[in-house]
C-alpha cells in the first residue's frame, strides 16, 4: 500500500510518496542515463517486452529489488511520479495474462515523456496497447492490483486512476491533493472500485491525513513530516488485520495485509528541482538526503530480499526494526537530531555522497545507543511474531 501528495501553490508544485510494499522488499536508487536506442529494438519490462524507442530520457528510480518497474521516480525534464495499488471490480473472477506491471508504466513514462502531460498520455497509450497484469509482489505470487498516479512537473499535477484498461484523469487545481489505495475520482470510484478490498486498505482513513498535510505545506520539511504521521498517536497503531496501515507511515504487523513503507521520496519542483529520498524503509527512522537526476551515488550491491549488511537498505534495517520494539521511546533518543540534520541539509544542500555518508554514520550512532538503551519490547505480540518471522526470511 502507499500514499502520494500534492502541494500546488502560487510558488510551484511539491511532491511526496510512501511506498509501502512486503517488509523484506528491498527497495533501492537507481540512476539509468539517457541514452539512443536502434530501431527495431525492444525493452524487457518486468513481465513482457515492448517496442523500445528511439530515445530515453534520463531517470532516477526508487526500484524494489526484484522489477524492471519502479515505485517512484524522475526524469531529467523535473517530471516526477508516484503509483498506488488500486483495487477494481476488474479484477474479481478472471486471471489476466501477464503484461506491464503499473511500476513498468511509471518508469516507462518517464523514459519517454518531457512533461506530466506527455507523461499521462504515454501510460494511457501502453495501458491501451498492452493492458496491466502479472504478480505484483515476489514473495506473495498471486497478488496483483490495477493502478493509479499522481503525474507532476514544475508547472502542476495530474491524478490518473485505471481498472484495467478503462482509465480517467483529473488536473490537480491545488492546494493539495493525494491518492492512496483507493479510486478517487468520483464517477471512475463509483463504476470500478472494489469497496471491501479499499476498506481493508484503509485508503479513506489515510487521505484524510494526507490531504491536508499536502495543502499546508509551505516546503519540503512538510512533506517529510507528513510522511512520518502516525495518526493520532506518537508512534505505530497496529490492527490485527492490517497492521499500521490507519497512518501514511506504515509499519507491518497486520495478519491479512502486512505493507511496511520501504522507501519514501519528496520532490521540490518550485525553483529548480530538488529531490529528497531515504534510500531506506520507515522515513521516522530515515534521513531525506538530497538526490539528483544526474548524480548517481554508490550505494552498495544492489540489494535483495535477503539481509546484507554491505547495501544501504539492509543496513538501515537495524535501526529501522530496534525502533520498532519500542518506536516512541527510541524516536524520543533520535528523532531531534535527525530533523536537526535535515534542517542543516535544507539549508544549504550536500552533494548526495556527503549526506549519504553523514546518514550511514548518525545512524550506526542511532543503532549502537538504542542497543546500550536495551529497551523492553513494546509491541502486541502478534506483532512480534509477525517480525520474527520477516528476520528469519531475511537470513537475520
Amino acid at each position: 500500500m502507499c500514499d502520494t501528495l500534492v502541494s500546488v501553490g502560487d510558488d510551484g508544485v511539491l511532491f511526496a510518496k510512501n511506498s509501502d510494499r512486503d517488509p523484506n522488499e528491498a527497495q533501492t536508487l537507481v540512476w539509468v542515463p539517457a541514452a539512443d536506442h536502434h530501431p527495431g529494438a525492444t525493452v524487457d519490462c518486468t513481465w513482457i517486452s515492448i517496442p523500445q524507442v528511439a530515445r530515453t530520457n534520463a531517470v532516477l528510480l526508487s526500484q524494489p529489488w526484484w522489477m524492471w518497474g519502479a515505485e517512484i521516480g524522475a526524469n531529467e525534464h523535473g517530471v516526477v511520479i508516484g503509483n498506488e495499488a488500486v483495487f477494481t471490480r476488474e479484477l474479481h473472477g478472471r486471471r489476466r495474462p501477464d503484461a506491464l506491471l503499473g511500476m513498468d508504466l511509471l518508469r516507462l513514462a518517464l523514459e519517454r515523456a518531457r512533461t506530466a502531460e506527455e507523461a499521462v498520455g504515454v501510460i494511457v497509450e501502453l495501458l491501451e496497447a498492452h493492458g496491466q497484469g502479472g504478480s505484483c509482489s515476489h514473495d506473495h505470487p498471486k497478488f496483483r492490483y490495477d493502478n493509479s498516479y499522481l503525474v507532476a512537473d514544475p508547472d502542476g499535477a495530474i491524478v490518473l486512476e485505471t481498472a484495467d484498461r478503462a482509465w480517467a484523469t483529473e488536473t490537480v487545481t491545488g492546494p493539495g491533493r493525494s491518492i492512496s489505495n483507493g479510486l478517487t475520482i468520483p464517477a471512475f470510484a463509483a463504476a470500478h472500485a472494489d469497496p471491501v478490498k479499499s476498506r481493508v486498505a484503509a485508503c479513506t482513513v489515510r487521505r484524510a491525513r494526507t490531504e491536508p498535510a499536502a495543502a499546508a505545506a509551505r516546503g519540503p520539511a512538510d512533506l517529510f513530516t507528513a510522511l512520518r504521521d502516525h495518526g493520532p498517536h506518537p508512534g505505530p497503531s497496529w490492527s490485527h488485520v492490517h497492521g499500521g496501515l490507519t497512518a501514511p507511515c506504515v509499519h507491518a504487523g497486520g495478519t491479512v495485509s502486512s505493507s511496511q513503507s520501504t522507501a519514501s521520496w519528496v520532490a521540490d519542483l518550485r525553483d529548480g528541482v530538488q529531490h529528497w529520498a531515504t534510500a531506506t524503509s520507515g522515513p521516522c527512522t530515515s534521513l531525506f538526503k538530497p538526490v539528483a537526476v544526474d548524480q548517481p551515488v554508490d550505494l552498495g550491491p544492489a540489494p535483495t530480499n535477503r539481509a546484507d549488511d554491505a547495501s544501504v537498505w539492509w543496513r538501515h534495517e537495524r535501526l529501522h526494526r530496534m525502533t520498532l520494539r519500542d518506536h516512541v521511546a527510541s524516536i524520543a533518543r533520535y528523532g531531534a537530531a535527525r530533523d536537526r540534520t535535515e534542517a542543516t541539509w535544507l539549508a544549504e544542500v550536500p552533494t548526495s555522497a556527503h549526506a549519504f555518508a553523514v546518514a550511514g554514520t548518525l545512524e550506526q550512532a542511532w543503532l549502537d545507543d538504542l542497543w546500550d538503551a536495551d529497551l523492553p519490547d513494546r509491541r502486541p505480540r502478534w506483532v512480534r511474531r509477525q517480525w520474527k518471522q520477516f528476520d528469519e526470511e531475511a537470513g537475520r
